[in-house]
């Protein structure tokens, strides 16, 4: 059974097929893509990143969440524990949302409740997170959530033909094992 996670003015939803358009509006919006790690040219093509959220769920390495307002059901963005590597308690965090969303606090509060999940449902003991260089306000949300930025990777990957630099965030739950 699908998780859905509730705050004070958010639902975090189960992804369906059906949210296809949704998530191609947010994957091709030029506001979104320029830190985001994939981006879409047309709607069909975004069947590639619907199946990955399956894909996630049936072979337990990840869980993505539909952002929902309560007030008015709209959707708002994605978030996701993915990479989950049970043999060593870590998974990776990433987020994004609709501009219209943006500075408004949704990220955090979205944020506050995956991770009280995976902490207490799941007993995760690291998320991590990366993040692309200029991408200031992931930073910050990160940053807001008490995850420490442990280092950069300089020109670690390729994106539109140049080299970018990705920083490494963490959070870290307490644990038996390292007392």
């Amino acid at each position: 059974m699908f998780p859905e996670l509730f705050t004070q003015r958010l639902v975090l939803q189960e992804i369906l097929r059906a949210d296809q358009p949704f998530i191609f509006e947010g994957l091709s919006h030029p506001d979104v893509i320029p830190f985001y790690g994939v981006s879409y040219n047309s709607l069909e093509a975004t069947s590639v990143q619907m199946e990955w959220y399956t894909q996630m769920m049936e072979k337990g390495t990840g869980i993505s969440w539909k952002i929902v307002d309560k007030a008015s059901a709209k959707p708002m963005g994605v978030i996701s524990v993915y990479h989950y590597k049970i043999e060593h308690n870590r998974a990776e965090l990433g987020f994004w949302l609709l501009p219209a969303y943006w500075k408004r606090g949704f990220m955090k509060e979205a944020m506050q409740a995956v991770i009280d999940y995976w902490q207490h449902e799941k007993g995760i003991h690291r998320l991590e997170a990366f993040v692309e260089a200029g991408n200031n306000s992931s930073m910050q949300s990160l940053e807001r959530m008490c995850f420490t930025h442990e280092g950069t990777m300089q020109d670690c990957e390729v994106k539109n033909g140049r080299y970018i630099s990705l920083h490494i965030y963490s959070l870290l739950t307490p644990d038996e094992l390292n007392s």
